[in-house]
């Protein structure tokens, strides 16, 4: 990753912004500009520096993962951090309004000098960010391909009896063996009427046969994730679950479809909201269509009714379009895509077709 690059990108907005410097405070950010991993770290931006401000515990891997300056920081972080801003000749700093903790902010204003200017960022990085570059699009395209991977081991040992936890558990142990560094999420398992609930969490409950049975899974691999659902029947669908799982799935086409650069964000989401519509399913549609991910599982775009965004060639997004019916279960088919200058390619390898476990 050239992070030098990407500073300087950053720094380029800085006159537009009004601002001298850019004080980063969230992580993701963090390493986006500097390729540091660690848990505790804070950047300070100049159109000609970046420093890097961690702990004692990072000594070493700073060192190894940054070209940034690294100062180690004992104690608290941002009053260590202070002095090396009150001591620059900066006089307009810019921080993420977004990630700042109202005490820091409070702290900045009190403590550094007269004069001196905080002004309110939001989405510089961000907007960078949105657009992977070809390592980027790479290393997600790999952290698919292990969550695949990681479903297709797991899948056979689905059975009556097995518990909802127990295959959340499997699923996560083989995304390590894999070669994940864990979930991009709390992966989801649910059975049954369990499964409309789109954001379940695992239960004790065991599956049971003649049911359907949601998986919503995500493998990071090396900070970059990834993000799939597959709803399979545990035995033989009954006809009405036959004809529903025929129009998540064409809702789900429609949206990929409607994927190229150029359109509204709001597109896709139509797309499948009209599908579901001819179906009379579209009420049981509650949530958007998809939304971007990276360095984090939710990040820019959202695919949503109202969303103004272009998609643009590099995004990197998720279709998930799904029903839930209350009692009786739900429904919901996601891939990760990547938006292409003439249409979309689609990331995951795993099968959509109906699936009978």
């Amino acid at each position: 990753m050239d992070f030098k690059q990407r500073r300087a990108l950053v720094a380029a907005a800085f006159l537009h912004n009004k601002i001298d410097a850019l004080f980063v405070t969230y992580l993701p950010n963090v390493r986006y500009l500097s390729g540091f991993t660690g848990s505790n770290a804070t950047l300070l931006l100049t159109s000609t520096s970046s420093i890097l401000f961690t702990d004692p515990r990072y000594t070493l891997q700073a060192e190894h993962e940054t070209t940034c300056k690294v100062k180690i920081i004992r104690g608290p972080m941002l009053p260590g951090v202070l002095p090396v801003i009150q001591k620059s000749k900066l006089r307009k700093l810019g921080f993420e309004k977004d990630h700042i903790l109202f005490r820091s902010h409070d702290l900045l204003r009190e403590k550094l000098p007269l004069g001196f200017q905080l002004v309110a960022t939001h989405d510089l990085v961000e907007a960078h960010r949105i657009i992977k570059s070809a390592a980027e699009i790479e290393q997600i395209r790999q952290a698919v391909r292990t969550n695949s991977r990681a479903f297709e081991k797991t899948l056979k040992s689905i059975r009556p009896g097995v518990r909802e936890c127990d295959l959340a558990a499997a699923l996560e142990f083989q995304m390590r063996r894999q070669g994940a560094d864990g979930p991009s999420f709390e992966t989801i398992v649910a059975s049954g009427p369990r499964a409309a609930l789109p954001h379940a969490r695992p239960s004790l409950d065991p599956i049971r046969a003649n049911q359907l049975l949601l998986i919503d899974m995500g493998a990071t691999q090396e900070g970059y994730t990834s993000d799939m659902t597959r709803t399979v029947f545990v035995g033989p669908p009954s006809p009405v679950w036959k004809k529903a799982y025929r129009a998540v799935l064409d809702a789900q086409l429609a949206a990929i479809d409607a994927i190229r650069e150029g359109v509204p964000a709001s597109k896709p989401d139509r797309a499948a909201r009209n599908t579901l519509k001819a179906y009379k399913l579209d009420t049981a549609f509650t949530h958007s269509t998809g939304h971007g991910l990276g360095l984090e599982i939710h990040e820019p775009p959202r695919l949503g009714r109202k969303e103004k965004t272009i998609l643009k060639a590099g995004m990197v997004i998720t279709v998930e379009p799904g029903i839930y019916l209350k009692g009786k279960g739900g429904i919901r088919i996601e891939d990760t895509v990547l938006v292409t200058a003439t249409g979309c390619e689609i990331l995951t390898p795993t099968s959509k077709e109906l699936t009978i476990v």
